[in-house]
C-alpha cells in the first residue's frame, strides 16, 4: 500500500525472521544484534552500538520483534532468529519528519506510526503506550491495510447527513457537528459539500461519498473496525 497511513487504520505488520546473535540477557531484555539497520556516523550526539532489547515477561513491555526460538530459552551467544510474526495493530497517530528524523541510526526515518494493540484503545495517561514502526525503514516491514474506517473520505471533508446536520470530518472516529453541539453521531446517508476547502465538490467526488454510505451506519462502521482492533474506538469528542 502507499505510505498514505491515517489514525484508526488496521494494519497487518510481518517482517521476515533472519539469523542473529544473542548478545546479553538481563532480568528483564533478551539483546542481539539488529541484522538490518546500520549506524548513522552523522548523527551527532547518537551512539548506537548495533543492538536491539526485546522484553522477557517481567519487563510488561510490548515489543513486535520476537525471536525464535522464544526469548526465555535464550542466553548470550545463542544463535537465534528475530522478526515479526504476523501480528494485527491498530494506528493511534502518524508523525512525519521533514527533513528525516536523526536517531543513530540508518536508513533515517521519514515517518513514524504510533501503533496499539488489537485489544488496546488509547489512554492518555500512559507514556509510550504506542510503538513506533518506520512502514519504510531498513527493517523489511510489509504492511497490510486491514480496514481504513471511513476510506471514502479525506481529513478536512464537511458533510450533511440525513437529518441535514452539518458535520467536519478530521479522522475515523473525530466527527465534529458544526452546530456547536458535542453529542451524536452522523447519521447516513452522507452528502459531500466541501473538500480541500473547495465548496465546488467534483461530481463524482460526492457520488462515491452518497454511494458508499447508501445503506450501513456510523455504529457498522465503528463495529467492523472494532471487530478487527477488538478494542473500542477512543472518541474524539469530549
Amino acid at each position: 500500500m502507499s505510505h498514505d497511513y491515517r489514525p484508526g487504520d488496521v494494519l497487518r505488520l510481518e517482517c521476515p525472521f533472519t539469523e542473529t546473535t544473542v548478545t546479553e540477557v538481563s532480568r528483564f531484555h533478551v539483546t542481539v544484534r539488529c541484522p538490518w539497520l546500520a549506524v548513522d556516523p552523522q548523527a551527532a550526539g547518537f551512539r548506537w552500538n548495533g543492538e536491539r532489547a526485546l522484553p522477557l515477561p517481567d519487563a510488561h513491555e510490548w515489543e513486535v520483534f520476537r525471536t525464535e526460538p522464544a526469548e526465555t530459552g535464550l542466553k548470550p551467544g545463542d544463535s537465534c532468529r528475530v522478526g515479526i510474526p504476523a501480528t494485527v495493530v491498530h494506528v493511534q497517530s502518524v508523525v512525519h519528519y521533514d527533513p528525516p528524523l536523526v536517531t543513530g541510526l540508518l536508513p533515517r526515518p521519514a515517518c513514524h506510526l504510533d501503533v496499539l494493540p488489537q485489544g488496546e484503545v488509547f489512554d492518555p495517561e500512559p507514556e509510550d503506550q504506542g510503538y513506533a514502526v518506520d512502514p519504510a525503514g531498513g527493517e523489511p516491514i510489509s504492511v497490510e491495510l486491514l480496514f481504513r474506517p471511513y476510506a471514502f473520505l479525506e481529513p478536512g471533508d464537511e458533510l450533511t447527513d440525513r437529518d441535514a446536520r452539518a458535520w467536519r470530518f478530521d479522522a475515523a472516529w473525530e466527527w465534529h457537528a458544526l452546530d456547536g453541539e458535542r453529542s451524536g453521531d452522523p447519521v447516513w446517508p452522507l452528502t459531500l459539500l466541501v473538500r480541500g476547502g473547495q465548496p465546488t465538490v467534483a461530481p463524482e467526488e460526492a457520488a462515491a461519498v452518497a454511494r458508499a454510505t447508501a445503506a450501513g451506519s456510523h455504529a457498522a462502521e465503528r463495529e467492523r473496525w472494532a471487530g478487527l482492533a477488538l478494542a473500542r474506538p477512543a472518541s474524539g469528542r469530549p
